[in-house]
């Protein structure tokens, strides 16, 4: 990857269907047989949750190769205060351009542009084995604890980053994934149909069958 060979850009209304056919390329039968990542980006545009200033678009000789976006949500102190934070993704990076560092590059671009508008922390669902490289941590390790998840269940899935040094020192509570995010599988099902045919296989790793 050259520096010089991508620019980032905020994404424009007529970006919409070209980045949901590129994140539904980059998540088809990654975590499941086919995926809803690109019906749950459709709907998140709409949520007022979503920060329009964060919704960035990564090109290269003028494609679209990636994308990533943003959402205001909370973390229910246990304190009973109310503690403002983001959430980040889908994130994506077309098949052919993956592990070459464009995501990361994406991703620390999309950070920086989160913590200059003043915003404390983010967290969210990802693999510490990339997303640490851009200082991402166990959210555990801050007190925080993942919604509806049993205290002795794995939660190495749930990241935080502070992009505010400290902004969570001496809170402890639960994290609360904004609603928009959850999607019924026959309304993934329906807006698929107006996407090239692909093959849903079910694979090696896939966390959902």
């Amino acid at each position: 990857m050259n520096k010089n060979d991508y620019t980032i850009r905020l994404e424009e209304k007529k970006d919409h269907r070209a980045v949901e056919n590129l994140v539904r390329e980059s998540f088809w039968n990654v975590y499941k047989p086919g995926c809803a990542e690109h019906y749950v980006i459709h709907v998140l545009r709409d949520n007022p949750a979503f920060i329009p200033e964060l919704d960035f678009v990564m090109e290269q000789d003028g494609s679209l190769i990636g994308q990533n976006m943003f959402m205001k949500t909370i973390i229910e102190a246990d304190d009973g205060r109310v503690i403002d934070v983001l959430t980040m993704g889908p994130i994506g990076i077309i098949p052919e351009l993956k592990r070459k560092g464009y995501g990361k590059a994406l991703l620390d671009y999309s950070l920086k542009k989160a913590a200059e508008m003043g915003f404390g922390a983010v967290l969210f669902e990802g693999n510490i084995g990339f997303y640490g490289k851009s200082g991402f941590d166990y959210a555990s390790k801050f007190g925080i604890r993942y919604h509806d998840l049993p205290e002795d269940a794995d939660a190495s899935f749930f990241l935080c980053k502070e992009l505010i040094p400290g902004y969570l020192d001496e809170i402890t509570g639960v994290y609360q994934t904004p609603e928009g995010y959850y999607v019924s599988d026959e309304d993934v099902e329906d807006f698929d149909k107006g996407f090239p045919q692909k093959a849903k296989l079910k694979l090696p790793g896939q966390i959902f069958n």
